[in-house]
């Protein structure tokens, strides 16, 4: 679950998506571009690619299911 990626090349550096993002994951960098800066608060609730006007933001709401490690 989560943001999956965001394009960099298609990203504007509007900050909609840090603006209205409920549990604050996203930050914007130096070059005034999105980053994820904490993905596993990411509730896969889609504001930031639903309010994203270049669409440079995919989320995958669908639950992952992770093999555990050994150790």
């Amino acid at each position: 679950m989560g943001i999956r990626r965001i394009n960099v090349d298609l990203c504007t550096g509007c900050g909609l998506c840090v603006q209205h993002c409920p549990m604050d994951v996203l930050r914007m960098d130096e070059d005034k571009k999105a980053y994820i800066q904490y993905l596993c608060d990411c509730q896969s609730c889609m504001l930031c690619e639903k309010l994203c006007p270049e669409e440079a933001i995919y989320v995958n709401s669908a639950f992952e299911r992770r093999i555990p490690l050994p150790w």
